[in-house]
């Protein structure tokens, strides 16, 4: 009996926790229908807003307006805005929603910090005359949301903490840093002066040449990224937005320790670095401008780089893939390899001089140690390279039989170097790998 009373009490007990259960779950809303229930502050769309008023917490107000489709600061001073940043404000004032209402009516605002708000923000819409607003106090005791409120209600909510570092912004967080204005696929040439050197590139097509030392041929990547730097170059401070001639001095801006010029056409843009300030970095201007501002100084020895840095890492141009002949003479030997096309049409590698076929892996493992050939170093005209008695001549032939390239290999001491025709100086190359390459030649047979 008493078993029995102990079942059926336990049964009870677990009937009323699965009653518990089902109603529990029945009755509470799931993530998504509270998603969808929370309140959106304004009723607006990011694309009709035309016009942001930001105060800051430091107190610094600043207003943006859209012009032409582009957003502009246009007090307390006349710039162009951060695209992003301003993007980033209409944005998430459209989408704005309050996470929880605090209180109704509340009897004392000050004790979130809306008395006197930190931070405030507003909006105009196309043809609205006064602008709506918001204010926003302190950060709630976890800091995951911040007390805010309209200035049309008495009642005060939450919105997310992240929409502090958004609304909490500067003039001069706002506005476009960017120095130098260019456009990058228009850009056809590329100066850089210290008193070291000058450095000149021009572009014709997709290939960059350094026109300020004749024959030198450059890693047209390498330039690209240059003008991507100065592209992309932002201001980290304002130091005067109107400086006069005479005061250029004091930032070492009268005679620049190095001007970099981008050539767009006709069009000019040039920087000009000074002096480091007492941070390290580097007063700066846009000769077309009057402003002085600060750069990170390690620009100054991103321009600094001498012509050899821009110089090709590797002593072929020709690849693997696009090779169509390759002829490699050691002394009174020659050995040639040909692409040709089999009578089933598919294309295949021969050695000339008794015609042989050749195996894909041996030829392919033979181009690719020859064009994987990298520069260790150049050097100038002066030094040795054994050149007039070459160890090895390799004439390569690419890309259809549109471009050849000849190379002379000579050896000094343990020193191997590499010429090539027009070009100044010769580039030192791996010892070991240059030999490693030549006894592959004897390999593919």
């Amino acid at each position: 009996m008493r078993g029995f009373r102990s079942t059926f009490v336990l049964l009870a007990i677990l009937l009323g926790l699965l009653g518990y259960i089902y109603f529990y779950e029945m009755k509470r809303p799931n993530p998504a229908e509270q998603a969808e229930q929370k309140q959106k502050v304004f009723a607006v769309e990011a694309d009709k807003i035309e016009e942001v008023h930001v105060k800051a917490a430091s107190g610094e107000r600043t207003v943006l307006k859209k012009i032409n489709g582009v957003w502009n600061i246009v007090e307390p001073v006349a710039a162009k805005a951060d695209e992003n940043e301003a993007t980033g404000l209409v944005t998430n004032l459209a989408s704005l929603e309050i996470q929880r209402v605090i209180d109704e009516t509340p009897a004392d605002i000050a004790q979130y910090g809306l008395a006197s708000p930190r931070v405030e923000v507003a909006f105009k819409k196309s043809g609205q005359t006064e602008p709506t607003r918001l204010f926003i106090g302190e950060k709630t005791a976890t800091g995951g949301e911040i007390y805010a409120k309209l200035p049309s209600e008495k009642r005060v909510f939450l919105v997310s903490a992240f929409l502090d570092t958004t609304f909490n912004k500067g003039t001069f967080e706002l506005r476009d840093k960017t120095i130098l204005a260019f456009e990058r696929d228009k850009v056809d040439a590329v100066e850089l002066v210290s008193k070291d050197q000058r450095l000149a590139f021009a572009k014709a097509g997709d290939r960059w040449t350094l026109t300020s030392v004749i024959g030198t041929r450059v890693d047209s990547t390498q330039v690209e990224g240059m003008v991507g730097r100065l592209q992309t170059l932002t201001m980290k401070s304002i130091v005067a937005a109107e400086v006069s001639d005479p005061d250029l001095a004091k930032y070492g801006l009268d005679k620049p320790a190095l001007t970099a010029t981008i050539g767009a056409g006709s069009a000019r843009a040039t920087l000009a670095l000074g002096k480091a300030d007492e941070t390290g970095n580097l007063y700066a201007r846009d000769l077309s401008k009057r402003a002085v501002v600060t750069v990170e100084a390690a620009l100054a020895d991103e321009l600094k780089k001498k012509a050899d840095d821009y110089r090709p890492k590797e002593v072929f141009e020709f690849r693997s893939f696009n090779a169509t002949r390759l002829e490699i003479t050691r002394g009174a030997s020659t050995a040639t390899f040909e692409r040709v096309t089999g009578k089933d049409g598919v294309p295949k590698w021969q050695r000339l001089n008794p015609t042989k076929d050749v195996g894909t892996t041996e030829i392919d493992g033979l181009l690719a140690a020859v064009s994987a050939l990298t520069v260790e170093r150049y050097v100038d005209a002066k030094t040795r390279t054994g050149a007039d008695t070459p160890v090895a001549v390799v004439v390569a032939t690419f890309e259809d039989g549109k471009k050849e390239e000849r190379v002379v290999f000579g050896r000094v001491g343990n020193d191997v170097f590499a010429v090539r025709a027009g070009e100044p100086g010769a580039a030192k190359v791996d010892t070991t790998k240059f030999d490693d390459t030549m006894k592959l030649v004897d390999s593919v047979k």
